[in-house]
Order: structure tokens, then sequence, then C-alpha cells
């Protein structure tokens, strides 16, 4: 889990939101009603913040500590400002939050009737990333992407009115390919964390080492590890697209985004001879939108 800009100081809400714009998929495009897109801000903001607390990239200046409760002497302790942040979540639900983002998100849990579990899973997700720095097998992979991920996409469903446990299924296969895309853009990033989200397993199948990720560029086994990966992602994907085509509208076209953002990076990924080192590879405006077009059509 990872941020990419810095928030401006003194404005902690503005500067979160302002990050909607660097992920690899729409987070509330313009074409969706003005009550979904502030709905689905809203859930951002709080999955955008709590992941900054996770990863240490809050505003300087200390401002979301203190609206948390949390004193300086304590506000670079990960773990305090989840545990504070999840008592302010709490308020959401049966009082009055303290933080700005929550108090934004308070209209949107009232008017979408949402429940407290998914969030609750995005605070445990960052929870895990502060004691667990490496995973043995893709199994234990899946269960963090079942906390970091695929919350997010059952709260768009549920924002939106659509949720059934079929809907449910095919979004949490997006959600996790999302997550294992961002995992291999970012493992130069997350490696400077000391974290390590490619599987220990795989690791070992392709004879890939810990410090054969910390090059600048890697070699014929990191790129062997990454695309297959890579594969696993792209697997994923085209198992969950067939959640666009069960909806209509304009709601399709919001998750043809999510699909399209996660193939085009894979090609990305791909474009780059899977070299992952030098830096995140992204996609063109261009193949997102070739990819949108197929995924409308269902030829993914």
């Amino acid at each position: 889990m990872t941020a990419t800009t810095s928030a401006p100081v003194g404005d902690p809400e503005r500067g979160t939101l302002d990050k909607a714009a660097d992920e690899n998929f729409p987070v509330a495009p313009f074409f969706l009603p003005k009550a979904w897109r502030d709905d689905l801000m809203a859930v951002y903001g709080f999955a955008r913040l709590v992941d900054d607390i996770g990863d240490g990239d809050l505003a300087p200046g200390g401002a979301d500590a203190r609206l948390l409760g949390v004193s300086d002497a304590e506000a670079e302790d990960r773990l305090v400002l989840l545990d504070a942040f999840e008592a302010d979540l709490r308020r959401v639900f049966d009082a009055t939050p303290h933080h700005p983002l929550l108090r934004r998100l308070q209209p949107t849990v009232r008017r979408r009737v949402l429940t407290p579990e998914p969030f609750l899973g995005l605070i445990a997700a960052n929870r895990q990333d502060q004691l667990v720095k490496r995973y043995e097998t893709y199994d234990d992979l899946l269960a963090y992407c079942e906390l970091s991920a695929n919350p997010v996409g059952r709260l768009v469903l549920a924002v939106t009115g659509t949720s059934t446990p079929e809907r449910i299924r095919l979004s949490d296969a997006i959600c996790t390919a999302l997550q294992i895309v961002e995992h291999l853009q970012d493992v130069a990033e997350d490696l400077g964390r000391d974290r390590i989200y490619l599987p220990a397993e795989d690791m070992k199948r392709f004879h890939v080492q810990e410090a054969d990720l910390a090059r600048k560029t890697a070699g014929a086994s990191v790129r062997a590890l990454v695309a297959y990966e890579a594969q696993r992602a792209r697997d994923l994907l085209n198992e969950g697209a067939p959640l666009v085509g069960s909806v209509h509208g304009r709601l399709k076209l919001l998750l043809a985004g999510f699909v399209a953002g996660g193939r085009a990076a894979v090609h990305a990924i791909a474009a780059a001879e899977y070299d992952v080192l030098p830096g995140p590879p992204k996609p063109g405006k261009g193949r997102l939108l070739r990819e949108a077009g197929v995924t409308l059509r269902g030829e993914g």
C-alpha cells in the first residue's frame, strides 16, 4: 500500500483527496452522478488517509495526529495513530468524528447504510503492514488483499446500490488483482519500507534473493518472477471482468475503468520487460482508453 504525492502543509483533507489523480483506476470520474462522486470521494478519502497513516506519509506538521487526539510525543507511532483513527471511525456510526475526512464520510455512511466492516478491514491491513513485512505464500498474500483491497470494491458496490454475492466475488477478484499490480509497480519503494509483497515461495522458485530486489535494474530471475505474478494479476482481472457486463449505464463505465486500469498497468509492466526496479511502469492514456474499449465490449 503506497502513496505517491505529499499533502500540502495545513490542509490534510485537500492533500489527501488530491492523490486520487495518481491511482491506477478512476476514483470518481466526471460522468458519474454528483451524489455518487461525492460519496465515492468520501470513501476514497478514508482509504487514502488510512494508507498514509500506515505508510508514514501524512502531511508534515502533525495536523492529522492532533485531529485524532494523538500527542506530539506519539505522532510518529503508526499503531497509536491507527488505533486513534479506528476510534474516530467508530464515531462516524454513533457520534461526531474529529477528523474532517471522517466527518465528510459520515453523511455517505448514513445515506448508503454502510457498515463498519469494510472500513475496519482497511485499518486492519495497515496494522498488518506494521507487523508483517514478508509473505511466505501466495495464499498469505491473498489473505492480506482481502483486508487491503477487497473492501474498496465492496464499498463501491454498496455506494451504488448494486451489491450481490456474485458481484462481490467478481469485485474481490478485480481488487486483489489491482493490489498485486500495485505491489509489482512498487517493488523498489516497498523494499525501501522494508516490505516485500512477492511471496517468499515464489522468490525461491525463481531463485530471487532480497538483495536482487535492491538493484537498480532487474536481472533475468527477477523479471521472470515479476512476469509470473503479473500473469496472476491478469488472470484475476479476467476472472472479475464479467462484473462490468452485470451492470448498466454509468456504473458500467466506472467498473470498466477499474478493469482497464489494471490491464493497462500490467501491459506497462510487460512493456518494461518486467523490470520494475527503476520505478513504477505507468500506462499512457491511449492504452487506458484501448483497454476500456476492450473491457466494455467484453473481449478481454
